[in-house]
């Protein structure tokens, strides 16, 4: 129109590719002031809605969210049938933390006639955001749905699996018309497989899998270290983990022993600040912590490569926050990973695991991505710090005192019906006894009674232990008789808690790490006999414990009276230990040992 400056006069596409042009030149402000501009000279442009969204979207990616929640609400005013804005005000509204009100968005893209596609994202968001805030079955029911419309969701089978683990939805795989079980299987998360399968080659191939999408030739190339003449070994442990977490439960101790006359201890972290006494522990354990938690990684290899890391041990694995792009970059002439996931990883950059021969014998190297790298003794080290809560009356937790008491206290994403079958074989033929399990989640719960009440047990004989903290949990574990270990997906802290406490473990071992980790725990406990290696000889000696008190009796005092003596609370040995055996690497032929 006459008399308008030359903006006003724009037309859109030309605007937009304007303000793209800008955006990709790294500026974004001022784009989102030309939408702006523009739109207060064109306010009811039929195209005024679509440059609110853009201008929200330049806001969401600046993080300017409250802003961007403003744009979003215009676009909608001025066109409430462009649903693909739900979409992402739902997003910026979760990350500010109004989760309610994202889930309320995201709902309105499952009525009426909306875009699959965009169904199909609702569905992820809320089947993700529902898993976070653990309403797992509901968030289960939504990456159904979501797979209805497109089976061949690589990241939706991932979370489907591992929630159908949680909530013991048996069988794990389950019919998905479009998708074959084999399928399944192949997109099945490398954590989630190790409650599957002990066949330590499907585990290396789903962790394999999982670092497919690492391209280590489009990341930045860190140069060889050169000496700095700096004379004790500094060894780098690098974790979002250094909270209150399990991996922090049994390494703390080990922080604090480093000799520093040979080692100097660098913490990498990006741990959330939870205020724990543990992480001020960890902090106060180690002679540099590195808070890496707001740097890309990137800069966070950067950061270990300047501190002049010999050795950076990984204690994250594949697990939740893994930043393995940190490791692939090889920030560190020697990386390893250790205790943060129980099995190969299949980083790039990652040159051995920390294991023992127990753990992983040597015929078994074969289905390692890394190189084994033996500790003498055991593979898990322990602190001898424990909190010790106040001591526990049976009747204090709901237990008979007459009863003989199984527990089985591992998360429930490791049981399977196999094992759970087992458990109440066990229970049938040991009138009296009674199973103690961890009140998960009440998903979980009510499936399990399910299948107690379908195997025949009474359900008052099976027992569920509400999650209390960490020393309460512990003052509760001798009140139990014998504790039954989980396959092929062992129990790790929980086993070296249960022991700790002079609980014995009964467990079964197989092929793969996490199937045999109970195991090195026990023999480095001095309690080799209370390893199986079959189904039918886990129930045999479960049974036979139970109907033979004095046996069980013996057992408990030799675990009592050996505990500051065994392997696996000799915590100062196993500093020393690690230390000689990473001053052996970095001192010895560039192909490394392997103990």
């Amino acid at each position: 129109m006459k008399g308008q400056p030359p903006l006003a006069r724009l037309a859109f596409p030309d605007l937009a590719a304007s303000a793209g042009r800008m955006a990709a030149a790294g500026q974004r402000d001022a784009a989102v002031r030309l939408y702006a501009d523009w739109l207060r000279h064109n306010p009811r442009s039929p195209s005024a809605f679509a440059a609110h969204f853009n201008a929200g979207c330049l806001l969401q990616e600046a993080g300017r969210l409250e802003e961007a929640l403003r744009s979003y609400g215009a676009c909608l005013r001025a066109n409430p049938q462009f649903v693909q804005t739900r979409l992402n005000l739902g997003n910026t509204l979760d990350r500010l933390g109004r989760r309610d009100e994202a889930i309320a968005e995201w709902r309105k893209l499952l009525v009426g006639p909306v875009d699959p596609a965009f169904t199909r994202i609702a569905l992820n968001n809320l089947g993700l955001v529902l898993e976070a805030g653990g309403q797992w079955g509901e968030a289960i029911e939504m990456l159904a749905r979501s797979l209805a419309i497109d089976p061949q969701q690589d990241e939706v089978i991932y979370h489907w699996v591992r929630l159908r683990q949680r909530i013991c939805a048996w069988p794990i795989y389950t019919e998905v018309p479009g998708i074959t079980l084999e399928q399944m299987i192949a997109r099945t998360s490398a954590v989630a497989m190790l409650s599957v399968t002990d066949d330590p080659a499907l585990q290396r191939a789903a962790a394999q899998r999982n670092m497919a999408h690492i391209a280590t030739g489009e990341l930045p190339r860190l140069p060889a270290q050169s000496p700095d003449g700096h004379t004790r070994l500094r060894i780098g442990y690098l974790s979002s983990n250094f909270n209150l977490h399990a991996v922090s439960m049994l390494i703390a101790e080990l922080l604090e022993l480093h000799d520093r006359t040979r080692v100097e201890v660098f913490a990498f972290s990006w741990s959330p600040q939870d205020g724990s006494a543990m992480l001020d522990r960890i902090r106060a354990g180690v002679d540099h912590f590195v808070d890496i938690g707001a740097m890309t990684d990137a800069e966070a290899a950067l950061a270990i490569h300047r501190a002049g890391i010999d050795v950076l041990i990984d204690l994250q694995g594949l697990t939740t926050n893994a930043r393995p792009r940190i490791l692939a970059q090889r920030p560190a002439p020697w990386q390893l990973t250790w205790l943060g996931h129980p099995g190969t990883v299949a980083v790039p950059g990652v040159d051995y695991l920390l294991a023992d021969r127990t753990l992983v014998p040597e015929d078994l190297q074969v289905h390692y991505a890394e190189r084994l790298l033996y500790l003498p003794r055991c593979y898990q080290v322990n602190d001898r710090k424990r909190p010790q809560g106040t001591a526990l009356t049976r009747a204090a937790v709901g237990l008979p005192d007459g009863a003989f008491v199984f527990c089985a206290l591992n998360n429930t994403n490791k049981f399977t019906p196999e094992m759970f079958g087992a458990w109440m074989d066990i229970l049938r033929a040991t009138p009296g006894s009674l199973l103690w399990l961890l009140a998960d989640n009440p998903q979980a719960e009510q499936r399990l009674q399910q299948h107690v009440l379908a195997a025949g047990i009474a359900a008052e004989r099976v027992r569920m232990a509400p999650r209390v903290d960490y020393a309460d949990y512990l003052a509760r574990l001798p009140l139990a008789d014998l504790f039954l270990d989980t396959f092929p997906f062992n129990g790790g802290v929980t086993t070296s808690d249960a022991l700790w406490q002079g609980l014995p473990v009964l467990t079964r071992s197989g092929r793969s790490f996490a199937s045999r980790m109970s195991g090195s725990l026990l023999q480095a406990a001095d309690l080799p006999e209370l390893v199986t290696h079959s189904l039918a000889d886990y129930q045999a000696l479960a049974i036979a414990l139970a109907q033979d008190p004095e046996r069980l009796r013996a057992l408990r005092q030799r675990l009592q009276h050996g505990r500051d003596r065994c392997a696996l609370f000799d915590t100062p040995q196993t500093c020393r230990d690690l230390e000689d055996l990473l001053l052996a690497l970095v001192r010895g032929p560039r192909d490394g040992v392997a103990g």
